[in-house]
């Protein structure tokens, strides 16, 4: 009898130890932004990990957590303008290097553009980016516009001689005051980075004057309905609608999804992987991230998502059909005319508010 207790005894301390060792990882990331392979994968080879991944679809909600104090999150992947300010609030833990020893992978080029959010690249890693730009069903804007539909120009959106054509055929644009009001500026001839209150009530005129031809603002919606055919152009992220473009091909639906980056120049954006600084387990959180640092799993990722990644030694073994789309990964000249978006200050930024509350509203 004493044997068998003891030998319960043994295994509930060791049952106990093993569940010790199994640590949860916490990971907060965009909708649809990685391979159900890549998770797989990273939890067959860190069985000891508990990884439980959950989604957010606007940076404004991302943020809402972040700056409780406690997200509750290991990773986190914020846009480059949301970490600066997130950084300013000491939201982060600085980044132990030493602990991801894959960061040789990163193109010195564009750590260096992102030192404009995150001086000395001290916080945080990039994950994907991208640009803002126009997706297009390009029979619908044909039938509503003509052979000449100015596709790759802001003013398809931003004339109302242009956009209250396409009203009957669907209009969407991110929700994002951020990202939007910017590119309202930008079209006005006015700094896109604007710390000038004034220049918001110019923004949100703009803004009001099509807002009856915007069928809806969304930062998600917009890829399956623009893959579906129920709306036929939006403004939104680039990789968004290379995913659109493949559903309608997997659907057979007819459908043809295409995209252009408009010459007048568009923001260019990273999304970052951070730790915050009431991580519960940045130990792993580090193993997660300079796992999506090898050449081998973030290529994939790029080819799922349609966005380009930072790596410099996962280029050559992303898909050409993705590397060699100037929408995607944006020419030298394109280059030239991005632009990265700053925090504002919080006069600008209370105007900024009140334009959007305004604009979703229509009144």
């Amino acid at each position: 009898m004493n044997m068998l207790k003891s030998l319960v005894l043994s295994a509930a301390v060791l049952a106990g130890a093993a569940h010790a060792e199994e640590k949860t990882l916490k990971v907060y990331n965009w909708f649809d932004y990685i391979t159900p392979k890549a998770l797989e994968d990273f939890k067959a080879q860190n069985p000891s990990i508990k990884l439980v991944y959950d989604i957010f679809d606007t940076n404004e909600a991302l943020e809402a957590k972040l700056l409780t104090g406690n997200s509750g999150y290991d990773v986190v992947v914020p846009s480059n303008v949301f970490l600066a300010k997130q950084i300013e609030a000491g939201v982060f833990q600085p980044l132990d290097r030493s602990q991801l020893p894959n960061w040789s992978h990163l193109d010195p080029k564009l750590m260096k553009l992102i030192e404009a959010n995150d001086p000395g690249n001290q916080y945080a890693v990039p994950y994907m980016y991208g640009t803002i730009l126009i997706g297009f069903n390009p029979a619908k804007v044909k039938a509503a516009l003509g052979d000449n539909a100015p596709v790759d120009s802001w003013d398809l959106i931003f004339k109302e001689e242009n956009i209250s054509k396409l009203k009957q055929c669907g209009v969407a644009l991110l929700d994002s005051p951020s990202e939007i009001l910017p590119l309202a500026l930008q079209h006005l001839g006015l700094d896109p980075n604007s710390g000038n209150p004034k220049d918001y009530d110019k923004a949100e005129a703009l803004l009001m004057k099509i807002r009856p031809y915007i069928t809806y603002f969304h930062s998600s919606k917009y890829m399956a309905d623009i893959a579906n055919g129920d709306i036929c152009v939006a403004v939104g992220y680039s990789g968004s609608f290379s995913q659109a473009a493949n559903r309608a091909k997997e659907a057979k639906n007819g459908v043809i999804v295409d995209m252009h980056l408009p010459k007048e120049g568009a923001p260019i954006w990273f999304d970052m992987l951070a730790v915050p600084k009431g991580a519960s387990n940045p130990g792993d959180a580090y193993t997660f991230i300079n796992y999506l640092l090898q050449p081998s799993v973030i290529a994939p990722i790029s080819d799922f998502v349609g966005y380009p990644n930072p790596n410099k030694d996962a280029s050559g073994l992303v898909d050409p059909a993705i590397r060699n789309n100037p929408n995607l990964y944006p020419t030298d000249a394109a280059m030239a005319t991005l632009y990265t978006l700053k925090p504002l200050d919080s006069k600008a930024e209370r105007a900024r508010t009140r334009a959007w509350t305004k604009i979703k509203s229509g009144r």
